[in-house]
């Protein structure tokens, strides 16, 4: 391993992660925010929720009730007033159901003076959920869309037809009261009917699209899933306002700025990286291999989401999939290494943010008995990362604004 790169990719993370933590963006939010005379109230779901929740509290100084719902592991203390729970991620389960049942609970029967702060980050799609249907066929269906290759869009498409609070049915809870809603973006382009679903966003996606998305990718649909997707969902509401503050644009940037920090010429390639996982690591790997020999230290930097089409029972996730995707492209080049993480620290159902490789990941995976081209066959990059110390761990971070990957050519 290539130790000099290996921690300049450790600061380079450590710097974007910092930059994009939750507690300014929500302060920054709240700087608009007037309370109706009534209650206020305070729901926050998605893989940030405890640390947007906590920022509010804070700025607010109280709050009249509250509910968090978040991923195993990510509650990290108590908040006055507020109910904290986890639940599953990505596929949602009872857990999240009952707490998304007392988040309905707390906001039934308000009234116009009420005010509903509705703190949403990425992740909010399985952790703030009311099956239309049996609990079990929920779950098998989430499991398809992840498998499928679709992209985020697509998934939440059809997930918000199956839900009693997605696609703005949570917003339509709350009437007559108002909901400010704050939202930390984790999807490509901020489209704030996608972003966990919308539950407080009119959704402007159709019934005959996801009935083309279920025809795509051959979603195996009961007939009452099949009715569900013929169901239209809220195209108008009344009671909402809408703030999104955070974004993989602000992650993308502040990766950009500690690579000149440390002394690169940095260019970002995109912010709105959309493909296979392995293949984009194949790409960041062909450019560090054209400008190789060119005397230059060189950061690329591009962010979004890439997707993974499981074709095994491996471990892993899309950032280690685009890590080690990046292998076989920089065999032979000492100075050069490609690394990938999640914003949220947790990388699919893995403890790792991402992964990285540099020249010589290769050979020592070779020498460990692994062949990348099995390995990502298998989606089991995790293990193969591991066996060459090519796991970047970060722990839960307190936000989730999407994925930054990063090329560095050190000569």
């Amino acid at each position: 391993m290539n130790h000099k790169l290996h921690e300049q990719a450790l600061d380079i993370v450590t710097a974007s992660l910092t930059a994009v933590l939750p507690d300014r963006a929500v302060q920054r939010a709240l700087e608009r925010f007037t309370p109706g005379p009534g209650r206020t109230l305070l729901v926050a779901a998605g893989k940030a929720a405890w640390q947007m929740a906590h920022a509010a509290v804070a700025v607010l100084g109280r709050v009249d009730g509250g509910l968090v719902v978040t991923k195993y592991g990510h509650v990290r203390g108590s908040i006055p007033g507020v109910v904290c729970c986890e639940a599953g991620h990505p596929v949602p389960d009872e857990n999240g159901f009952a707490a998304t049942e007392r988040a309905l609970e707390l906001v039934r029967n308000l009234t116009a003076d009420d005010t509903v702060l509705f703190l949403l980050s990425g992740g909010g799609s399985a952790l703030l959920e009311k099956p239309l249907l049996p609990a079990a066929e929920l779950q098998d269906i989430t499991r398809q869309l992840l498998a499928s290759g679709a992209d985020i869009v697509e998934i939440n498409c059809i997930r918000k037809r199956l839900s009693g609070v997605k696609g703005g049915r949570f917003a339509q809870a709350c009437a007559p009261a108002q909901v400010y809603s704050i939202i930390l973006s984790d999807i490509v382009g901020d489209p704030l009917d996608m972003i966990a679903s919308g539950p407080a966003y009119p959704d402007s996606s159709t019934c005959a699209q996801a009935r083309a998305i279920a025809a795509r990718y051959g979603l195996r649909l009961s007939p009452l899933a099949r009715e569900l997707l013929d169901r239209e969902t809220p195209k108008t509401l009344d009671n909402v306002t809408t703030r999104v503050t955070g974004s993989v644009r602000e992650l993308c940037a502040a990766a950009a700025a500690q690579c000149r920090t440390l002394g690169y010429e940095t260019v970002l390639l995109t912010d709105c990286l959309n493909c296979e996982a392995r293949e984009a690591g194949r790409f960041l790997a062909s450019v560090l291999r054209t400008h190789a020999g060119s005397g230059r230290r060189l950061a690329f930097v591009a962010g979004g989401e890439t997707v993974v089409h499981l074709t095994g029972n491996g471990l892993g996730g899309r950032n280690q999939e685009l890590a080690l995707g990046a292998a076989v492209g920089l065999q032979g080049l000492e100075n050069a290494a490609v690394f990938s993480v999640g914003s949220d620290g947790t990388d699919g159902p893995t403890d790792a943010a991402g992964g990285y490789v540099d020249g010589s990941t290769l050979q020592a995976l070779r020498q460990k008995g692994l062949d990348p081209v099995t390995v990502l066959r298998q989606n089991d990059a995790y293990h193969a990362l591991r066996a060459v110390d090519g796991l970047l761990i970060t722990g839960p971070t307190g936000t989730n604004v999407n994925d930054v990957a990063v090329a560095l050519l050190d000569e």
